[in-house]
C-alpha cells in the first residue's frame, strides 16, 4: 500500500484529492493536509465581497467531505521537506504543524510515496508597505474573511453616500509585479453594479488602477479575441467596458507605499505619483509558502528545490533568456520534479519558466509587468492530469502519463457583475492557449475560433451556474465525478 500526501486543499489540491480518493482510495492511502478547515470557491470571493453572497454560500467544511473517501484530512501547515528521508528513516517525509484549535501549534512528520504540492499562493501583502486589511489601508477579496471585511467598508460608504458624501474608490493591483488582475477587475464591475443599485454612483469616482502596460493584458502578454465576427484587442475590449460605466484607468503603475487614504505609485516612465482614496481594494503580490527542503544529512537544499520566490521548481525550462526566445516548451507538461520523480508541484505552487508578458522595468529598476495566471481553469486541469499520472505510476507506469501544458489549455475568464440570476450581465473571455503558441498560430499566438469576448446576459447565467456546479462538484455530490472540472 502506498500514500500519496497532497499538501494544500485548494481548487488544484482539493482536484487532485478527489480523483486520486476515486481511484486509488481503496488499495492506498490519500492524505491532504492543509491549515485551512473549510474549501473555499474563490472566484465567488467577489460577490461576497459587495454583500451579493455570504462567506457560507462560498465554502463548505472538508473533514465530512474527505471522509466519503476514505481520505485522511489533517488540518495542519507544511513545515518542510525531506525527499530523501533522514538518518533515522528512509522513508521521505513532511513535517508538519497542526492548525486545529484541540492541536495547534503541534508538530508531527507525515511519511510519503508521491507528495503532491498545491499550497497555492502566500498573499505577500508585505511586499508593499500599508497594503492588505490586517495591518494596511486596504481591501482585499483573495479570502472570504477578506471579501466580509471589504463588504462592510463598501456599505459604509455607500451610506455616507446616501447623505450626500462623495468617495473615491480605487481597485486594482497593490504592486508592480503581482497576477490576478481579473479578480480586481470583476470587483471593480461589482462595484459599479452595487452603486447603481443603491442610486448612489453618481457620488462616486471608481478607479482602476494596475501593472498592466494596456488595460486587458492580464498577464497574458495582451490578448486579441474575437467579437462579433471581428477580431479586436484585449485593450479595446477592457477599455470600452470602462467607458461605458465611466471609470478611469491608469496602467503602467505600480504600488510603492499606503497610507491612510493615500496610494504612492510609480509609473513605467520612472515618474511618482500619489493617488487619494476613500476605498481600495488591491491585490497582493504572491509568494511559495514558507516550506524548507533537506537532505539526508539534514542540510538545506531548498534552493534546489525552489525558485526564489519560493514556488517549486518542476519540469520547466528555467534556463535564463532574452524575451524573444521565450518558448511555449518552456513550460511545464508533467509538473514532476527534476530531482525527485515521486514530488508534483500543480496550481500556483509551482514556478512559472518566466513571464507571459514582456518583462519592463522603470528607469529606477523597478518591475512593472504582470506574473503569469496559473488560478481556476489551469489550476483543476493540471490538478487531474497529475492525479492520473500518479494513478498509472501506482499501476506500474515508470513516468508521467498525463500532460497539461499552460501552452496548450485554454481558459475562460466571466467577470460577472452582481449574483442576481436576472439583473446581472458579465463580460465573458475565453483564450486557447493560456501561453502564446505563435508557431501554431503565427498572427496573434491563439486560436482566434477558440478566443472571444462577449458582453451580456448569457455570461452572467454561465458565472452563477459554474459557482453552483463547482460547489456541488466539490462537495462529492452525486454525480460529482461526470461533471467538467
Amino acid at each position: 500500500m502506498a500514500r500519496i500526501l497532497i499538501l494544500g486543499a485548494g481548487i488544484s489540491g482539493h482536484t487532485a484529492a478527489r480523483w486520486l480518493g476515486k481511484w486509488v482510495g481503496q488499495e492506498h492511502d490519500v492524505v491532504v493536509v492543509s491549515p485551512n478547515e473549510k474549501w473555499n470557491w474563490i472566484p465567488s470571493n467577489i460577490w461576497v465581497g459587495v454583500g451579493e453572497m455570504t462567506e457560507r454560500q462560498v465554502t463548505f467544511p472538508l473533514a465530512p467531505v474527505y471522509k466519503k473517501l476514505g481520505v485522511d484530512f489533517r488540518q495542519a501547515r507544511a513545515l518542510s521537506i525531506h525527499p530523501e528521508g533522514s538518518a533515522e528513516s528512509e522513508r521521505p517525509f513532511v513535517t508538519i504543524e497542526y492548525t486545529r484549535a484541540d492541536r495547534a501549534g503541534q508538530t508531527e512528520t507525515v511519511d510519503y510515496d508521491f507528495l503532491i504540492n498545491a499550497t497555492g499562493p502566500k498573499l505577500n501583502f508585505g511586499a508593499t508597505p500599508g497594503l492588505g486589511p490586517e495591518d494596511g489601508y486596504t481591501m482585499s477579496v483573495c479570502t472570504p474573511d477578506h471579501a466580509r471585511h471589504a463588504n462592510e467598508q463598501l456599505q459604509a460608504a455607500i451610506q455616507a453616500m446616501k447623505q450626500g458624501e462623495r468617495r473615491t474608490f480605487v481597485v486594482g493591483t497593490g504592486h508592480g509585479m503581482c497576477t490576478c488582475q481579473g479578480a480586481a477587475f470583476e470587483y471593480i464591475y461589482n462595484i459599479d453594479h452595487s452603486l447603481r443599485e443603491a442610486g448612489v454612483r453618481d457620488r462616486a469616482r471608481l478607479l482602476w488602477i494596475s501593472n498592466e502596460y494596456e488595460l486587458g493584458d492580464f498577464g497574458m502578454g495582451g490578448v486579441h479575441i474575437k467579437r462579433g465576427g471581428y477580431v479586436t484587442n484585449g485593450k479595446i475590449f477592457a477599455e470600452s467596458l470602462m467607458v461605458e460605466r465611466g471609470m478611469e484607468w491608469i496602467v503602467r503603475a505600480a504600488v510603492k507605499k499606503v497610507e491612510p487614504g493615500l496610494i504612492h505609485y510609480e509609473l513605467l516612465d520612472g515618474s511618482e505619483h500619489t493617488q487619494p482614496f476613500d476605498f481600495a481594494m488591491l491585490i497582493p503580490p504572491f509568494a511559495g509558502q514558507p516550506l524548507k527542503a533537506y537532505d539526508q544529512a539534514g542540510t538545506d537544499i531548498s534552493s534546489a528545490v525552489f525558485a526564489p520566490n519560493g514556488f517549486m521548481k518542476v519540469d520547466a525550462d528555467y534556463t535564463p533568456k532574452p524575451y524573444a526566445e521565450w518558448h511555449k516548451s518552456d513550460w511545464p507538461r508533467t509538473y514532476q520534479t527534476p530531482k525527485y520523480q515521486n514530488i508534483f508541484a500543480i496550481g500556483i505552487a509551482f514556478a512559472p519558466p518566466h513571464l507571459i508578458s514582456k518583462p519592463m522595468q522603470s528607469p529606477n529598476g523597478t518591475p512593472i509587468n504582470p506574473t503569469p495566471p496559473r488560478t481556476g481553469m489551469p489550476s483543476a486541469t493540471i490538478g487531474k492530469a497529475v492525479a492520473e499520472s500518479i494513478r498509472d505510476m501506482l499501476a506500474g507506469a515508470t513516468a508521467p502519463t498525463h500532460t497539461a501544458s499552460m501552452a496548450e489549455m485554454g481558459a475562460a475568464c466571466v467577470a460577472s457583475t452582481g449574483s442576481h440570476i436576472f439583473k446581472g450581465t458579465a463580460a465573458t473571455m475565453t483564450v486557447f492557449p493560456v501561453v502564446p503558441d505563435y508557431e501554431t498560430f503565427p498572427e496573434y499566438g491563439r486560436d482566434m475560433n477558440l478566443t472571444f469576448g462577449e458582453v451580456g446576459l448569457a455570461g452572467h447565467w454561465m458565472k452563477w451556474i459554474l459557482h453552483h456546479v463547482f460547489m456541488y462538484q466539490a462537495r462529492l455530490n452525486p454525480g460529482w465525478s461526470v461533471l467538467p472540472d
